[in-house]
């Protein structure tokens, strides 16, 4: 039996679940074999319809990648496969990505290259924002597939011939990092197959994410017990104190957020900027918020931080009165409605202004978007 032992640990940190049959020992499954039948399968696709192997059954070839949308290594291979399949599309082959990872197994701390994790909802935005050109089919809940096929990490190809045989399982390519594979170990398999000839290489290792069985959950647990316990840092702060703020001193992407217990927008989306944090807390960043609250409400407003569990880089209470001149010491911009989020890099300059309030979805791309977090190694 195949085992993991946690290589990718630090990289995309445990998480797997697994059926009843594998819970006991939480082992990993067993690779498919080379030589092997392909497993048949019914999963939904993004585009809400059924698949299974028979919905594949005019291809020369089939490629089946399982990966998921929130893993770097993954993302660093989405173009490459899509490639795949507009290369070799006209000439019988088809490609076919399943997400193999439980969703409620994929922990915060792992989604530090991503925007979001590995629901349905998350594979439908990433299929629609990188324009996937092949079906991407969940197996999440389930996990019947992957337990059958026994991908070790995301992404890992399967390549099958006109017989459904399996013919090559392992890599894409020798590299992750776009642009420097020398070694197109899933291409020179396609292309002998196509060719009728023997293939130059049929089983590789695989690097990347490992995958998430549903028993990882238990470790999702671990961290979310682990969170609560943090504690919750909590000053007043001057009018200086914000202007240097603002200045960002640090080495870091800083986001700040200006809210109240009054308003309840800033309320709203506040677990959301938890989870925010927790995402990208391991990286070059950080999540500072600052309570436009009346000073007297200095309890007040540390009771809510304590039970929303706000172990931020730093939470603040504007000390004085004055919010305007806090206004134009944040950023002349700045309109006055809260809650009002800003994104500033080393030096001080704001990148990003969101007023009136978040959309979660859109802070976290403008994050790992930025030059300094970015979605690869």
């Amino acid at each position: 039996m195949r085992k993991l032992k946690g290589i990718l640990m630090g990289i995309a940190m445990l998480g797997s679940l697994v059926l009843p049959t594998l819970a006991q020992d939480h082992q990993e499954p067993a690779t498919l074999p080379i030589g092997s039948k392909a497993p048949d399968f019914s999963l939904k696709g993004i585009d809400n319809k059924t698949y299974s192997l028979a919905s594949f059954k005019d291809a020369k070839i089939l490629v089946i990648i399982f990966s998921a949308p929130h893993c770097p290594t993954a993302q660093a291979y989405e173009e490459r496969i899509m490639d795949i399949q507009r290369d070799y599309g006209q000439k019988g082959v088809q490609v076919v990505m399943i997400n193999p990872n439980h969703a409620r197994a994929v922990c915060l701390e792992e989604m530090g290259y991503s925007e979001s994790g590995d629901t349905f909802e998350d594979m439908q935005l990433r299929a629609k924002d990188q324009g996937f050109n092949f079906p991407f089919l969940d197996d999440g809940e389930e996990q019947k597939t992957s337990l059958a096929y026994g991908p070790v990490a995301t992404p890992h190809a399967f390549i099958f011939d006109s017989q459904r045989i399996l013919r090559y399982c392992g890599r894409i390519d020798d590299r992750e990092k776009i642009g420097t594979a020398t070694q197109h170990d899933a291409r020179n398999a396609i292309d002998a197959l196509l060719a009728g000839k023997e293939l130059p290489v049929k089983e590789t290792r695989v690097f990347g994410c490992s995958v998430k069985w549903k028993w990882k959950g238990e470790y999702r647990q671990q961290l979310d017990k682990e969170w609560a316990t943090r504690p919750v840092h909590f000053e007043t702060i001057s009018i200086e104190g914000i202007k240097k703020l603002v200045r960002n001193d640090s080495q870091k992407l800083r986001v700040i957020n200006f809210w109240a217990t009054w308003c309840g927008p800033c309320i709203a989306e506040f677990s959301g900027l938890v989870d925010t944090y927790r995402m990208y807390q391991a990286r070059d960043f950080e999540l500072v918020t600052v309570s436009l609250d009346k000073p007297t409400q200095e309890a007040r407003v540390k009771e809510f931080l304590t039970s929303k569990q706000a172990a931020f880089t730093a939470n603040y209470l504007y000390g004085a009165d004055d919010k305007y001149a806090l206004i134009e010491a944040v950023d002349p911009k700045w309109q006055g409605n809260i809650p009002y989020t800003i994104i500033v890099e080393p030096g001080g300059k704001i990148v990003h202004r969101f007023p009136g309030g978040l959309n979660m979805l859109d802070l976290r791309k403008k994050i790992v978007g930025h030059e300094m977090i970015g979605r690869y190694f």
